[in-house]
């Protein structure tokens, strides 16, 4: 198993915190991205920018976008501190009705995104999507996410530092 892993493709739905954090990392490192969010590109903080690839679903409505994003994944990756709550919780139900793994890892525990690699790469995940709380409900979540991502994608300490800033 390689330790330096990377999905083909970064899935994500676009709201503040953790999804936005996926899309920052990835637009960072040149990795694809992509997923649903709902019509409108609607977010708890307006209007998701057009810099993020992501599809309309027919529905304004976050659970659609939700189990889309989980349906067109290999694996999905909750970062949250506690028991994923709401949406995050409703991600998970997703993942298992599904079938599709879904791994759960505290942001701020960034020793385990070594462990985490390795399992996604033992996983021959290509396809990731990256979900957790919105930034109202767990503030600093998008700062935690963003250097748990960096260190699961083993960027370079000055390309992290430069993402951080961001």
């Amino acid at each position: 198993m390689s330790s330096s892993w990377r999905p083909s493709r970064i899935v994500s739905g676009g709201q503040t915190g953790v999804d936005r954090a996926a899309l920052d990392v990835a637009l960072h490192l040149g990795i694809p991205h992509g997923g649903w969010c709902p019509r409108g590109r609607r977010a708890e903080d307006g209007t998701i920018p057009a810099q993020y690839q992501l599809s309309e679903t027919p529905s304004s409505r976050y659970a659609q976008r939700t189990a889309w994003n989980v349906r067109d994944s290999d694996a999905t990756l909750v970062l949250c501190s506690g028991p994923p709550r709401g949406g995050t919780a409703l991600t998970v139900r997703m993942a298992r009705s599904l079938a599709r793994p879904c791994l759960v890892a505290d942001p701020a525990d960034l020793a385990a995104a070594a462990s985490l690699r390795h399992t996604l790469a033992a996983l021959a995940v290509q396809r990731l999507n990256v979900a957790g709380p919105r930034e109202s409900q767990h503030p600093g979540i998008g700062a935690q996410a963003l250097a748990f991502l960096l260190a699961l994608l083993e960027a370079e300490p000055a390309q992290a530092a430069g993402a951080a800033s961001r």
